[in-house]
């Protein structure tokens, strides 16, 4: 791969030891998938925030890399494991609660945007289209190339950083070609929100880099939201367009068979125990969606609604949080669904979500049963 004079310099620790590391990080990377060159970057989103996810070993590099960190670009961050401001009403491991404390005051120190969201993109302004970006987030990379016309390929949580310290990343894979080579058509009539989401996990699995998805009118947001979920989830594809792809592209159908494989894989129970919304989280308008669904309604079981805590503090002052808490709702920020200590096996035995991120999270990871529900169902039959 070739670099620069300066990012040579840099790759040999004349710049010191911590610009010498995010550099090999990035040569790494970039060998691996064939890339020509570094080139820069405006934005990195960060994972590997929630304690669940990077253990010890992650706290340690995290609190030993801030004291020499610092990030060049505009940097966000994922969700961590809990809110601090409802903490009190959960039974949380102390040794949980300092290291996550820990790693959120690294990442200050390293001069990232404590955001704790995984939607990046319904809380910051985009840049303009082209723009090149570093998302570690799988949901928000996918939307990010998909919808807001950004180039990011699926970092991991040490190239992301890495990019952040050095506002650059390799030029390769969906930065350079993303031409879909497998078109699927939808073939699923009045798709709802999680179908959305069954088939982007379908996508996912089938899918390498880039797919094109035909057979479908308008999207909106929600859907749009749980496609990208979906697909981050199964696999490494990392770019959708909907439409036709090349003649040449390889055909693929999803219709009621292929959406009931992906129903049968992630749906284990037929009762949850508690709901959660909120995989990947919940946007301003949906939030308010969700107020007027739950008029006059409330919830039978505990109901667990993740969003981010700059979403969270529009809604309440607009009000669309009052019908929501009236129906029994916890509305928690800077945290989500997957991998997060709220919801474990020791005290919840099934999760009701319309999620397929989520499903696929906690079934896998967090080892709870899930039972599977679009949020128009999820309203009608869990509330009275």
């Amino acid at each position: 791969m070739e670099l620069t004079r300066d990012e040579e310099a840099a790759l040999k620790g004349e710049y010191g030891e911590t610009l010498a590391l995010a550099y090999r990080i990035l040569v790494a990377t970039g060998e691996a998938t064939n890339s020509e060159k570094l080139i820069p970057i405006e934005w990195a989103h960060l994972s590997g925030v929630n304690y669940n996810t990077i253990g010890d070993a992650g706290e340690e590099f995290l609190s030993t890399l801030s004291k020499d960190a610092r990030v060049k670009v505009k940097t966000t961050l994922n969700p961590m494991g809990y809110d601090i401001d409802s903490v009190s009403r959960y039974d949380l491991d102390e040794n949980f609660i300092s290291k996550q404390e820990s790693i959120r005051k690294s990442y200050e120190r390293m001069g990232v945007t404590p955001s704790f969201s995984c939607i990046p993109y319904d809380i910051f302004d985009l840049p303009g289209k082209g723009t090149q970006v570093s998302f570690a987030e799988s949901n928000a990379a996918i939307y990010a190339n998909s919808v807001g016309g950004l180039k990011t390929n699926k970092e991991s949580a040490f190239s992301a950083l890495a990019s952040a310290i050095t506002g650059k990343s390799p030029y390769s894979s969906l930065r350079k070609d993303d031409t879909p080579n497998i078109t699927i058509k939808m073939k699923v009539e009045n798709p709802n929100e999680m179908m959305y989401g069954m088939l982007g996990y379908f996508a996912g699995k089938v899918g390498e880099t880039s797919v094109a998805i035909s057979g479908v009118k308008e999207v909106d947001h929600r859907s749009c939201k749980s496609l990208c979920g979906g697909m981050g989830t199964s696999g490494t594809c990392g770019k959708f367009v909907f439409g036709e792809g090349e003649k040449d592209s390889e055909k693929i159908d999803f219709d009621k068979k292929e959406a009931q494989t992906v129903f049968d894989e992630l749906n284990t129970t037929e009762k949850g125990d508690i709901v959660t919304l909120g995989s990947p989280q919940l946007g301003l308008d949906e939030l308010h969606d969700l107020s007027l669904m739950l008029k006059g309604k409330s919830f039978t079981k505990r109901c667990m609604i993740f969003c981010p805590r700059s979403v969270q503090e529009q809604a309440r002052k607009i009000g669309y949080t009052n019908e929501i808490e009236r129906a029994g709702c916890d509305i928690l920020s800077d945290c989500c669904t997957c991998l997060t200590p709220l919801i474990n096996k020791d005290s919840v035995d099934g999760v009701t979500t319309n999620s397929i991120k989520g499903a696929y999270y906690l079934k896998n990871s967090t080892g709870v049963d899930v039972n599977l529900k679009s949020l128009s169902d999820i309203v009608k039959e869990e509330t009275k």
